[in-house]
């Protein structure tokens, strides 16, 4: 069976996501209820598709293309540029373990889940 390959977003939708972030940190900052909040949390930080996981892995997906494209042998400055990029994908995967401080504070609170 032949591997469709996904259509890719327009950098209008990737600034579209990005709005909708800069829009949840903007409600955030007008201090609203916490019931109100976590549902937004969840989906934010989702352990299985949440922003940290999908961010993760686009970063990590971006430093494997620069190495299969690179010139070889690989530069010196391209390596550096990988690694950045591998480092990001590390360190923004590990923020999923914030999914589990989002159920406890739910649980603390009394919020559904």
């Amino acid at each position: 069976m032949p591997h469709h390959a996904p259509d890719a977003p327009t950098p209008d939708q990737v600034r579209q996501a990005t709005s909708t972030l800069a829009d949840l940190a903007a409600y955030l900052r007008t201090h609203p209820p916490l019931a109100d909040v976590l549902p937004l949390l969840a989906a934010l930080l989702d352990e299985d598709d949440g922003v940290p996981i999908l961010l993760g892995d686009a970063l990590r997906c971006t430093e494997h293309l620069i190495g299969q494209q690179a010139a070889f042998p690989v530069p010196d400055e391209t390596r550096l540029i990988m690694a950045a990029f591998r480092e990001a994908a590390q360190e923004v995967t590990d923020w999923h373990v914030l999914h589990w401080d989002v159920q406890r504070l739910r649980r603390h609170t009394g919020a559904p889940q």
